[in-house]
């Protein structure tokens, strides 16, 4: 087996492994609202719409970390993709 494919191969399973330590995962972002009292919310925009929830300050870091694991999860399916198109085109994929 060649040695690249040996090196994509094991960097899929790198990627799977981590999507199983990821955690929950949030598509949006925290937004901070108002000039004077700084309102933080989240903000998700789904069927041409914004929707927002308020956070408070308790949680800002769990929505703050939800919305980083899915942009990690974004990522890791993009390199997943491009390494296993690869692997196919090289009938290494099996």
């Amino acid at each position: 087996m060649n040695k690249s494919v040996r090196v994509m191969q094991r960097r899929v399973g790198e990627l799977q492994e981590e999507l199983g330590r990821l955690g929950p995962v949030m598509r949006g972002s925290v937004v901070v609202i108002g000039t004077r009292n700084k309102q933080p919310y989240f903000s998700l925009n789904k069927d041409k719409r914004t929707r927002l929830i308020y956070l408070g300050q308790k949680r800002v870091a769990l929505a703050r970390q939800r919305s980083k694991n899915y942009k990690r999860l974004l990522a890791i399916v993009e390199e997943m993709t491009i390494l296993n198109m690869e692997l196919i085109k090289r009938d290494a994929g099996l």
